[in-house]
């Protein structure tokens, strides 16, 4: 099992950690995997910060090519629309086709995923 964490999940571990106590466990078990579009929403405030050793250790994280195939993601945001489910942003639909594509579990607290899951057959943890 790989689980492609959400930014969602990195930013409460960063704050607070309270939502996201799966998260070391998932680190030890060396389960975690990233994507370039969720290291373009964290690095560039962690760089703000001046968090270099977090960078570098996200960095380190086995990373899924990111293969984006837009008619997969218009038909997902169309079943979206179709259930009823609105102001799902591409981000979040191309994480959830970069996780399907991978066979991954999505670890989030984003509402998103939660709402689209049965829609786009995603796991979410």
């Amino acid at each position: 099992m790989s689980v492609l964490v959400d930014s969602s999940i990195w930013i409460d571990y960063f704050r607070s950690g309270k939502h996201s106590e799966k998260l070391d466990y998932f680190l030890e078990e060396n389960l975690l995997v990233i994507n370039d579009l969720i290291l373009a929403e964290l690095i560039p405030f962690l760089k703000m910060k001046r968090q270099r050793k977090i960078i570098t250790l996200l960095k380190a994280i086995r990373k899924l090519a990111l293969n984006i195939r837009w008619d997969e993601i218009i038909d997902m945001q169309h079943q979206c629309l179709k259930k009823g489910i609105q102001g799902i942003g591409i981000p979040d639909l191309i994480i959830a086709q970069n996780a399907v594509q991978n066979h991954c579990t999505v670890y989030t607290l984003d509402r998103h995923f939660k709402m689209m899951k049965h829609v786009v057959h995603l796991k979410l943890e």
